[in-house]
């Protein structure tokens, strides 16, 4: 801490420590504060808020009470009731200390070090001619701000400067212990005190505004992170809703039109099915909006589809082309999964198959293997398809497989893994999830 805080920027701090925040409410309020208190706390903070606007004004006002004090005690004669019988200092000097006692409390705040030295010669000077006027005690003002704002080495140097010249006249003349030495020792102690408290309850309340301030920007860096994951999540459902059911309806409407030309009756089972694909990724995109609106009290958030989806799933690729064989292996636990895992596997099997549905180039067929153990549920997924066969269809194989990075990001979120590749013995792609039936602890 320094001495002499700068003058410029920013304005002097007030005399009196800042009032905490507020913990309940307004001050203004009927409950939980007193009403002297409520009369109190509000004439400091208006104290405060028109020193902050007019700091100097404020120390104008404070010195010229003190001017005005000191004045009258010399032009009263008040000091003399005080005063050494053996006094020999003349009346013009007396009035001199006094101003010099006075006057420098105008820069108290912003220099008290500088103002202590410039009073510590009419200090000395007061005790050793006897006068003792009473406005030597106005020391204690910057000494005061000096505990409050520099480091306790300052503080020592600024309480010895204070108690140096009425030490040195109190070994000089024994008698003057008890009135003069004694008095100034114990007003030296309550001022560096009760600057102490103050001070500890100025850094305490800064603490606390810091802290409340850290706070609020976690929790708005917080909200900002929930925000991107929740996006992400949305990302990924509707990549997945909507990614899936237009490949199937490109699927239908291929074999459609194929079959238009030969067989009628196949074209019109296949628009029935684009029909059907269609409104249910409608249903499912309308369940998935329902959530976000905030005026939609009666969104639907439960239904998400499960294991017992899988079958329709199969069965609505096929129409579109694609066969696809379900295989099942081992005792399905006791307990369902949770509906997590269940979407999850669900997403999965569904981006699997939809990959296949847009890039296989030959005569394809799929399986889906969902096999069972004690503690995992394993997901294959497995064509035989031989990959991208044209130029668009290469270029989107080209980019980040971003359909395998939300299958990998579904699985983290219950401790699962996927892994894609190529089939190692002949053409094709392989799916594999591996999910545990329960959350694991450490």
């Amino acid at each position: 801490m320094t001495d002499h805080p700068p003058t410029t920027g920013t304005p002097p701090a007030p005399d009196v420590a800042p009032a905490p925040p507020p913990l309940t409410g307004s001050t203004t309020g009927t409950g939980g504060t007193a009403p002297l208190t409520r009369i109190i706390r509000n004439a400091l903070d208006r104290l405060r808020a028109f020193d902050r606007r007019r700091p100097r004004v404020w120390d104008a006002a404070v010195t010229g009470f003190w001017v005005v004090a000191a004045v009258l005690d010399y032009t009263s004669g008040g000091w003399r009731t005080v005063a050494d019988d053996d006094v020999t200092a003349a009346e013009p000097l007396v009035l001199l200390m006094s101003l010099c006692f006075s006057l420098p409390l105008l820069w108290r705040r912003t220099h008290p070090m500088a103002v202590l030295l410039l009073m510590a010669p009419a200090s000395l000077l007061n005790v050793w001619t006897g006068a003792v006027v009473q406005a030597a005690l106005l020391q204690l003002i910057p000494v005061f701000q000096i505990v409050l704002r520099s480091s306790f080495r300052t503080v020592g140097a600024a309480a010895a400067l204070f108690v140096a010249p009425v030490l040195a006249i109190g070994v000089r003349i024994a008698s003057t212990w008890g009135q003069q030495v004694v008095s100034y020792v114990w007003g030296l102690v309550f001022v560096v005190l009760l600057g102490i408290a103050v001070r500890t309850r100025r850094e305490y309340t800064e603490a606390l505004v810091e802290r409340a301030h850290r706070l609020e920007h976690e929790r708005d860096q917080q909200a900002r992170l929930a925000a991107a994951a929740e996006r992400t999540r949305i990302a990924r459902e509707m990549h997945d809703i909507i990614g899936h059911n237009l490949s199937v309806i490109t699927g239908l409407a291929d074999g459609g039109a194929y079959a238009a030309r030969k067989s009628p009756e196949r074209a019109g089972q296949a628009l029935e099915a684009i029909g059907a694909t269609s409104r249910q990724a409608l249903s499912e995109l309308r369940r998935l909006l329902g959530v976000l609106r905030d005026d939609h009290p009666e969104a639907v958030r439960a239904p998400q589809p499960t294991l017992d989806e899988l079958a329709p799933l199969i069965e609505r690729v096929r129409r579109a082309g694609l066969p696809v064989h379900l295989e099942l292996h081992g005792e399905p636990p006791a307990r369902s999964l949770t509906p997590g895992r269940q979407l999850t596997v669900y997403r999965v099997v569904q981006e699997a198959l939809t990959n296949t549905l847009k890039h296989a180039t030959r005569p394809t067929s799929a399986t889906v293997t969902l096999t069972y153990s004690r503690t995992h549920l394993a997901a294959r997924i497995t064509d035989t398809g031989t990959g991208a066969g044209t130029t668009a269809d290469a270029e989107e194989a080209a980019l980040p497989a971003q359909g395998i990075m939300g299958m990998r990001e579904r699985a983290a979120l219950y401790d699962g893994t996927v892994e894609a590749g190529p089939l190692p013995n002949h053409g094709g792609w392989q799916i594999m999830l591996r999910l545990p039936l329960e959350d694991t602890h450490p």
